[in-house]
């Protein structure tokens, strides 16, 4: 018996039970596991859940643009480069690195940020139109670095994954995926502060500049 099934069963016989877990008990507490109810919620659900986000987005100081498709990202992020007198060149997730980024030019570099590194391009699991929140799951392809070390992050969000609420895109996650990755990190705008003398400091602890492109 190992050290953790003696605390098991020394627990059990102070509750009157068998040592052994009886099959139906198992089946009991495997049916609370995945059919457990869900807390309270908000109830309300945006018709133009797209438009909630924008909206939450300005109100964070997270800048915006709706492009038509995919084919539009690259010289959608050279002309907001262009527009701040950013460095034209990125950090970004291996996911993007097939885009024709040479013919707008940009210089990318794939896999995680390193402390150098200004402008990071990233995609995002889903959005919370709630919130402006992206879900953006740690994984290999996934680095968090690229979100959180650069000055300037970049995000790609296609339209059709904003949901309403963040227990939606829990549920979305564990639909899709099953298992949790060994990080989630959520964005809501360019990182901020305000412990020094209640004076809200923006880049604080992260990127000064919130961008997203919504295809």
């Amino acid at each position: 018996m190992s050290a953790r099934d003696n605390i098991f069963a020394r627990i059990r016989r102070g509750l009157g039970l068998p040592v052994t877990p009886l099959a139906e008990e198992r089946e009991k507490a495997l049916s609370v596991i995945h059919d457990k109810p869900r807390g309270p919620r908000p109830s309300q659900v945006w018709q133009d859940p797209v438009g909630r986000f924008v909206e939450r987005c300005q109100q964070l100081s997270t800048t915006t643009e709706i492009v038509p498709d995919i084919s539009a990202i690259p010289q959608a992020i050279f002309n907001y480069l262009n527009q701040y007198n950013l460095p034209r060149q990125m950090v970004i997730w291996p996911d993007y690195s097939h885009y024709n980024w040479r013919e707008v030019g940009i210089d990318v570099r794939v896999g995680s940020a390193k402390s150098d590194d200004l402008v990071g391009l990233t995609g995002a699991f889903c959005a919370i139109a709630e919130t402006a929140t992206l879900m953006l799951p740690s994984g290999v392809n996934t680095p968090s670095t690229v979100s959180l070390l650069p000055e300037t992050h970049i995000a790609l969000l296609d339209k059709k994954r904003i949901v309403n609420y963040m227990e939606d895109a829990w549920a979305l996650y564990m639909a899709e995926k099953g298992t949790l990755p060994r990080a989630v990190n959520f964005v809501s705008g360019p990182s901020r502060t305000a412990d020094i003398e209640q004076t809200i400091i923006i880049g604080a602890h992260g990127p000064y500049r919130v961008h997203i492109i919504i295809y």
